[in-house]
């Protein structure tokens, strides 16, 4: 007789057999829910791009930080709405700004859920981008200053980690020199090292009221085509003492994470941006796709190297487990 000749569905037709040979787990523990703050109380504001996300006040925020901590999730990232917005977006580093106190409110309340924090300034200012514009153009070092100000605001207010989006040069490293200077020498920082322009973020812009009033962010956010250009990026802010490097979005660019996993072996973060999220959830709203496709890309972007996972889906994914 001959050797035996492959038969994949052996390990297929029994549902306990598939679970045991599963390749590829998405846990819970690693996925972190984004959420919006503004200012108010009991505020809770639907945002229409975004089936199931809300704008909410800080104290509706500790609701949902709750809810994410009892499902287990990994932890919660805040993006902050403020009251009042400038050209230099101070309200991003004010010791009463709105994710300084959710941050508080939270570390109170939900203490043992791990509290990540955006660290830019496109929310906050009146322009729209992600640092001080001069001439048209985005200026790059003196933006560095104000984002690190911003990143030991939130590191005093109690943020576990401090997650840069802005895409300026040498930002990790003067963040990295402010926190240490203040104390802050075990905080960690998530960068977004792989921030692509993408046509994805549309609904993300609606939600947090940050598009820009003039241009795009080609400026500063990577070219889509590159996947190179990933790789200097991600060194970079690795040698400026990244701790955690993110690739956003997620589903278009899983060939980028597998490959920054793959050639820097550091631990990994994945966006699943407000497009991916919105494009999926309008399918199911019509009934062209059920649940099972969340379920799927997310594991999708586990499967590529993704160690954590920034997910708006994040609680549903828990529940279904």
């Amino acid at each position: 007789m001959g050797h035996p000749k492959f038969r994949g569905r052996r390990l297929r037709e029994s549902p306990a057999i598939r679970r045991l040979v599963r390749e590829t787990r998405v846990s819970v523990e690693r996925l972190i829910l984004p959420l919006f703050v503004e200012p108010g109380e009991g505020v809770r504001s639907a945002v229409e791009s975004m089936p199931g996300v809300f704008r909410t006040s800080v104290d509706e925020a500790v609701r949902d930080a709750r809810t994410a901590y009892e499902l287990g999730l990994g932890g919660v990232l805040l993006f902050g709405i403020p009251e009042d917005k400038d050209e230099r977006g101070s309200e991003a580093w004010s010791d009463d700004g709105i994710v300084q106190q959710a941050v508080r409110a939270l570390k109170l309340e939900v203490p043992e859920l791990l509290v990540v924090t955006d660290v830019c300034l496109c929310e906050y200012t009146s322009h729209g981008h992600c640092g001080i514009v001069r001439d048209g153009h985005v200026v790059n070092d003196e933006t560095c200053e104000l984002l690190a100000r911003a990143a030991v605001s939130h590191a005093r207010a109690g943020a576990d980690i401090v997650a840069p989006s802005d895409m300026m040069d040498l930002r990790i490293g003067m963040i990295r020199a402010a926190l240490d200077e203040e104390g802050f020498v075990q905080t960690p920082i998530m960068s977004h090292s792989v921030k692509y322009a993408s046509a994805f973020y549309g609904p993300f812009r609606d939600a947090a009221l940050s598009a820009p009033s003039f241009g795009d962010r080609g400026g500063y956010q990577m070219d889509p085509a590159n996947g190179d250009e990933a790789l200097r990026e991600v060194r970079a802010d690795l040698s400026e003492g990244a701790d955690i490097i993110m690739v956003k979005p997620a589903l278009a660019y899983l060939d980028v994470i597998r490959r920054v996993k793959e050639e820097t072996g550091a631990p990994v973060a994945a966006y699943h941006v407000s497009g991916e999220y919105s494009a999926i959830m309008a399918a199911i709203e019509r009934g062209w796709l059920d649940e099972r496709a969340m379920r799927e890309v997310l594991t999708s972007i586990g499967r590529a190297g993704a160690d954590v996972i920034i997910s708006y889906w994040a609680r549903e994914f828990a529940r279904g487990l």
